[in-house]
């Protein structure tokens, strides 16, 4: 099938009813369903995935929880680090380049922060740095090819603070913050999905923000030495506000979703879309029905994009201009590979896929 086809597609089988695209149901001769549960055998709650293929991902998530799996989640793996579970960290991003080879980040203050390697599926895992710097809480990372990544953490004297590595997370090293603008007072990132963080091509990457009075999107064109900060359409004036979330499909044409996590707090301005490499965003005309910490363009599509949370799954066909709910059930982060399938994860052990048919 051609990558336009299947782009189409996947648009069709999610937009298929919310009452049975909840079940994951057939929807009659032809149709696909919108999300298939695949059983993770855990209650951990994931907020890191990375979908490699149809068939390959990698989860990430609450009590040192690793999983993956190879045969399009008909089993899951247990490859957590050993003593992550004791330890209780808490993953909440993992980047993958295959089956075998992925990076894992571990959030929290201090030496909660840490970076973890594989190159064996999950055999075996490297510890490739722990944050030392009691300041400083790491929350996303992003790879811009199999070598060269970034991690950003909350603001460190004023200014958020950037690892970089140029050897697939073997090592890193803190980037001057000389081009890093000034934070506001209570900027922070969210480590809720693994996408507060973003890359697309060699050297483009976006940061998302939220707590202060604006809820801002930080841009660098040169693997973050240098950067400059937008401001966003979404609300924030709240430590529960902003943007959670960003999708880029190429280095001008991204997508912001986020809104307020709080369950009794409404959340009605919760997506944006740019259109310029994140210098200007304008606000969704029709925004997600709430609160949304994940957000993926669908593949080989230039128009259609999923945005999840934990009240539903929203699919756009137009960019991000208009949303409508497609899915009811809860996730927290959501990927889309290039031979046409995406996944979900979420809490209480939650993943689903979407392939074509």
């Amino acid at each position: 099938m051609s990558p336009v086809l299947c782009g189409a597609a996947l648009v069709a089988a999610l937009a298929a009813p919310a009452a049975h695209a909840a079940s994951g149901g057939q929807h009659g001769p032809g149709r696909v369903p919108a999300w298939t549960s695949t059983d993770t055998a855990t209650d951990a709650r994931f907020r890191g995935l990375a979908a490699v293929s149809s068939r390959t991902a990698w989860l990430a998530g609450s009590k040192g929880t690793v999983l993956r799996t190879t045969d399009a989640g008909r089993h899951w793996h247990d490859v957590s680090p050993p003593g992550a579970a004791g330890e209780a960290l808490e993953f909440r991003d993992i980047e993958a380049f295959d089956a075998r080879r992925a990076v894992a980040l571990a959030i929290g203050e201090g030496e909660a922060s840490r970076v973890l390697r594989t190159d064996d599926g999950g055999a075996t895992w490297t510890e490739s740095f722990r944050n030392t710097d009691a300041r400083a809480f790491y929350d996303c990372l992003t790879f811009f090819d199999s070598r060269h990544g970034l991690a950003m953490s909350d603001p460190v004297d004023g200014r958020f603070r950037i690892l970089s590595t140029d050897d697939g997370g073997g090592s890193w090293k803190v980037l001057p913050d000389a081009g890093m603008p000034q934070a506001q007072p209570g900027e922070a990132g969210f480590a809720a999905s693994g996408q507060c963080l973003v890359s697309s091509g060699p050297k483009d990457v976006w940061l998302a923000t939220g707590g202060a009075v604006t809820a801002r999107v930080l841009h660098s064109a040169d693997r973050g030495l240098t950067w400059t900060a937008s401001a966003s359409t979404i609300p924030a004036g709240d430590p529960a506000r902003g943007v959670f979330g960003l999708a880029f499909r190429d280095r001008t044409h991204g997508i912001a979703v986020g809104g307020d996590y709080r369950p009794d707090q409404q959340s009605p301005l919760a997506s944006a879309r740019t259109a310029d490499g994140g210098r200007g965003w304008q606000q969704s005309a029709t925004a997600p029905a709430a609160y949304r910490s994940g957000v993926a363009w669908l593949p080989h599509s230039r128009s259609a994009a999923l945005a999840v949370g934990p009240t539903g799954t929203d699919l756009t066909t137009d960019g991000g201009r208009t949303w409508r709910t497609v899915s009811t059930g809860s996730y927290d982060t959501v990927d889309c590979t290039p031979d046409g399938s995406c996944w979900a994860a979420g809490e209480q052990g939650r993943a689903g896929r979407a392939v074509l048919r």
